[in-house]
């Protein structure tokens, strides 16, 4: 047993070793640094850091750097180290109305208070491999000023709207009384904290946003898929997707006041859903929401739609789908348990296998003599019954 432990460990060092030179590349190419990756993968640190819980960019490009570009391995690492970190309180709740606004659009109306920013976006582009950006340069035609400002007039234009307070699309219609809104009560129970709490149920719609906001983006989206091709009551409107910086504040006891601790970036997506309504409660619309760090647009739009889907008995619908079924979804999001529960297979089962083979070989065996009894029993009968005929 000590030289098969001894043997293994040698391997592992190996392992590592190698790990360490396949990670690195072709030495005779420039390495990739950690402050290129958090400034040209901006939409890769994003996910690491929502769903690592943690809002760092260099920490998450690091760990990107680590896992050689795998992100769901780059989510455990940063996540792990955030166990190691000491907790010092809760910020204040944040008001993304107050958010200075980098892109926001809205698909529900075409005009609406402060006007649509598309900003950086994908959405309009054609999909097509731009060859330029083998050369060296960022193959693109904008040029900054001396200040590094973007020099364009309309980048200008937009950058100073982006300082302007921009109220909600969902205002809208809640002046209306066309949609629900929720609203902070004197007796509301404190929030949960998922990272500190094992997941527990029923689970209230705060610890399952948390939980979504912290599950992969890839189920999420195909879950949020699903809901849209029939398998939940949904027929979702995008009302309102921002992206933007904010600034947070921490209230703190020495000086007895809430003080700006620092500014992060997010996107918020508030998707506005139909509801039929009930005896007691008119029709009106309802909403799902989803947010995460960085620019996540695809992240919070799914985590929407699957937060209205798991709605469905809050708001008195038939559950029918594995996207309304709370304890499923939420035990199943998390990338971390699943690459854990999954990957866990390619880990020893020597014994667990010599069992399962024994016992195996043993049915087949006993298959066989089942087989040899009832061929000898046809034989017997076919014997008998050539006799009879003879007689």
């Amino acid at each position: 047993m000590y030289v098969a432990v001894k043997g293994g460990e040698r391997a592992i060092e190996a392992s590592w070793r190698l790990l360490d030179k396949e990670r690195r590349g072709d030495p005779r190419l420039a390495e990739l640094s950690v402050a290129q990756i958090r400034e040209q993968l901006r939409l890769a640190v994003a996910r690491v850091m929502t769903e690592g819980s943690v809002f760092d960019e260099e920490l998450a490009a690091l760990a990107i750097k680590q896992a050689a570009g795998d992100l769901v391995e780059a989510i455990f690492l940063l996540r792990a180290y955030r166990t190691t970190l000491p907790r010092f309180g809760y910020t204040q709740p944040i008001d993304t109305e107050t958010m200075q606004v980098e892109r926001r659009i809205s698909a529900t109306f075409k005009d609406i208070p402060g006007g649509q920013m598309l900003g950086a976006t994908y959405d309009y582009t054609q999909r097509l491999l731009d060859f330029a950006l083998l050369a060296d340069g960022d193959g693109t035609g904008e040029r900054a000023d001396a200040s590094g400002a973007p020099a364009s007039k309309a980048a200008r234009e937009n950058a100073a709207a982006s300082t302007q307070a921009m109220p909600r699309v969902v205002t809208l219609l809640d002046k209306e009384g066309l949609i629900e809104q929720e609203r902070p009560t004197l007796d509301a129970r404190e929030p949960g904290d998922l990272s500190r709490e094992p997941l527990a149920f029923p689970a209230s719609r705060a610890t399952r946003l948390q939980n979504l906001a912290r599950g992969d983006e890839g189920f999420l989206l195909a879950m949020g898929y699903a809901t849209q091709r029939g398998y939940a009551h949904s027929h979702p409107f995008a009302g309102e997707i921002r992206f933007g910086t904010i600034a947070v504040e921490m209230e703190l006891d020495e000086l007895g006041e809430a003080v700006d601790i620092g500014e992060i970036d997010i996107t918020e997506c508030q998707m506005i859903n139909q509801f039929a309504g009930s005896g007691a409660v008119p029709p009106a619309f309802t909403q799902g929401y989803g947010l995460a760090f960085g620019h996540s647009e695809r992240k919070a739009m799914a985590m929407a739609l699957v937060d209205r889907a798991l709605r469905a008995e809050e708001l008195g619908e038939t559950i029918a789908s594995s996207t309304q079924d709370i304890e499923f979804m939420l035990s199943h999001s998390d990338n971390v348990e699943a690459s854990g529960f999954v990957q866990h297979l390619k880990l020893p089962h020597y014994v667990d296998f010599q069992s399962e083979l024994e016992l195996v070989r043993r049915l087949r065996a006993q298959h066989g003599m089942q087989e040899r009894d009832h061929s000898e029993h046809q034989r017997d009968d076919k014997h008998s019954d050539h006799e009879e005929q003879a007689a």
